[in-house]
């Protein structure tokens, strides 16, 4: 029985030797990522509305807290990283917060 070592060890050695190879035999994919998007304070509170969950639920949701996201609708800051990806999801999908219901309505 092969240890897992020898396995990765194996997988390695063919990964390399694929590489080094100008006849490609193992798949590739090739990935893109779509930037965050950048929302507005009317963006933030639209999708909100749809949701139909008060500032501290919506927070809670996100994992922020109530101030970051009245600062959002404020235009006092913007959402970055994974809460512009929840939100872009949120505005993909209103129904997101029941498919994953994160926080008890």
């Amino acid at each position: 029985m092969k240890s897992v070592f020898d396995s990765i060890m194996i997988g390695l050695t063919e990964a390399v030797e694929d590489a080094k190879s100008a006849d490609k035999k193992l798949p590739r994919k090739i990935v893109t990522i779509v930037p965050v998007k950048q929302y507005t304070p009317e963006q933030v509170k639209n999708i909100r509305s749809k949701t139909r969950l008060s500032q501290k639920a919506f927070a809670g949701y996100l994992g922020v807290s109530p101030k970051t996201v009245e600062a959002w609708e404020a235009g006092t800051n913007h959402p970055s990283g994974a809460a512009s990806r929840l939100l872009n999801m949120m505005e993909m999908d209103e129904n997101l917060i029941y498919a994953f219901p994160f926080v008890s309505i």
